[in-house]
């Protein structure tokens, strides 16, 4: 397994997901999270692997406009050396359209949702991304 510092990991996760929202080339506002370190599961607690993780969401667009982008999402993907692995709904009783893609080489993972508004709930639609990098072994501090 590849030893990495973390800031560098966290640093190429963000740039992959600013690419991913070109990708999308969506009009909206999107949520201002930064890229963030967690270990990664199956590993001894002693042992420091972890994963960059980049969680946001497109917000205050309308709903066909969110549809178009990740229906674009869709072809961008293996335009751009990623490979969709998974392209359906989601285990969520909403059933929403999930699209899960790798990088080529494997060294990132994109997960991407389109939900739909729900009034009941009081939950605007919102088109969400995240985007995980592959497992690394920590040169220092996460």
């Amino acid at each position: 397994m590849e030893v990495r510092d973390s800031a560098a990991v966290k640093a190429d996760t963000k740039k992959v997901s600013s690419r991913v929202l070109e990708m999308l080339a969506l009009e909206g506002k999107v949520t201002e999270t930064g890229a963030m370190t967690m270990r990664c599961s199956g590993f001894d607690a002693d042992e420091k692997v972890y994963r960059a993780r980049h969680p946001w969401s497109v917000y205050d667009a309308s709903f066909a406009d969110m549809r178009a982008a990740f229906d674009r999402l869709r072809g961008e993907l293996p335009k751009n050396g990623w490979k969709i692995v998974k392209d359906g709904p989601d285990g969520t009783a909403g059933k929403s359209p999930q699209i899960v893609a790798e990088s080529e080489g494997g060294d990132f993972a994109v997960d991407a949702r389109l939900h739909e508004e729900n009034r009941a709930q009081n939950a605007p639609a919102l088109l969400t991304v995240t985007v995980e990098s592959a497992c690394y072994k920590g040169s220092g501090t996460s």
